[in-house]
């Protein structure tokens, strides 16, 4: 590996990395959300080393997606305020580029930021912000927003939340915006086509389609997210890989699956032993990025999942993971949406 920039104190790396698929409230740097914690004197714990503990999913925890959501209520405590959402968004985005992320689509729910009294366009400019200050001292890197609507606060918030994040999309701003419309949250019960309006308004308003589906549900919630809500992404999409007409389906209209190996493996969305279905998409024809979800609960970093990637395809990895980033680059939605849907 190259020594880091002297002068910026950021790693180069042999490939630009591009980053599809990362949480916010999951990807908080441990030590800012604790300083964050002891200012207002909300810190569970006594020590950093224990809060650590409680922020990152540890080995004992492993194979459950509720145990590994668990780790997401911590952050909430203190990101209910314009100015701590701001400080998050920006310690995030500035962790990405000195790891030699490149592009960087966060993704974020306003709707669980507003419990302290903040609108939800107010929610989504905080996190605007945190974002543009870095971008204003690192121009060459590309950023945007990915707003998420939540499965269990149902479709009706979800297309109240699908206008309100058009208010702020990258192509009414001169500055980073909000670039693509998802839903997450718990799968089960809650099918991707109950949302359908939802992404209607999304895509007429310009903003990408991408959505959580087949994490931990079976592959007709993927078939939904492509057929119902038009997505052009999908978010895991671990179970497509039992359905070979569905495989063919992506492969065919060239939808991404934003593949997260370090979470996937975690959750249990993909056992421990098997073989992650980001090969099986590969070898399909199916286009695929390389993500990292949470950096911080999965202990992560999107240069880690890419040297994963390289070791567990074997020879002429380097090519491939280089050929996965650059297939990203162009699936991004930063630049690409305007009224109406994509453009080319």
């Amino acid at each position: 590996m190259t020594r880091g920039d002297a002068a910026t104190g950021r790693t180069p790396r042999a490939m630009p990395l591009v980053e599809l698929h990362q949480h916010v409230d999951g990807s908080i740097p441990p030590r800012v959300l604790w300083e964050l914690l002891r200012t207002f004197s909300l810190h569970p714990v006594e020590t950093y080393e224990e809060m650590e503990r409680r922020l990152v999913l540890q080995e004992v925890e492993e194979g459950s997606l509720l145990a590994y959501l668990d780790k997401f209520h911590y952050p909430l405590w203190i990101t209910q305020f314009y100015e701590n959402i701001q400080d998050v968004a920006e310690s995030i985005v500035r962790a990405a580029w000195a790891n030699g992320v490149e592009t960087l689509e966060l993704r974020y729910s306003p709707v669980i930021h507003t419990y302290g009294g903040l609108t939800v366009r107010q929610s989504i400019r905080a996190v605007l912000s945190g974002i543009n200050r870095v971008v204003r001292d690192h121009p060459t890197l590309r950023c945007g927003l990915v707003v998420i609507a939540m499965r269990q606060h149902g479709p009706h918030i979800a297309k109240i939340l699908a206008r309100q994040t058009i208010g702020e999309a990258e192509h009414l701003h001169d500055r980073c915006g909000a670039v693509g419309f998802d839903i997450a949250g718990p799968e089960r019960g809650n099918p991707p086509k109950l949302f359908r309006e939802a992404f209607e308004v999304a895509r007429l308003g310009g903003l990408g389609i991408t959505a959580h589906a087949g994490e931990d549900a079976g592959s007709d919630y993927v078939w939904q997210a492509v057929e119902d809500l038009g997505a052009q992404r999908i978010g895991h999409g671990c179970s497509a890989i039992t359905d070979r007409e569905l495989m063919a389906r992506l492969a065919r209209d060239r939808v991404l699956v934003e593949c997260c190996p370090t979470s996937n493996f975690q959750t249990g969305a993909v056992g421990k032993d098997a073989r992650h279905p980001v090969f099986a998409f590969r070898e399909a024809g199916v286009p695929v990025a390389l993500c990292t979800d949470n950096t911080t609960v999965s202990n992560t970093t999107l240069a880690q999942e890419t040297e994963w990637f390289v070791r567990e395809y074997g020879a002429g990895g380097r090519d491939a993971a280089a050929a996965i980033h650059e297939t990203a680059s162009r699936h991004s939605f930063l630049g690409r949406t305007a009224p109406g849907g994509l453009v080319s």
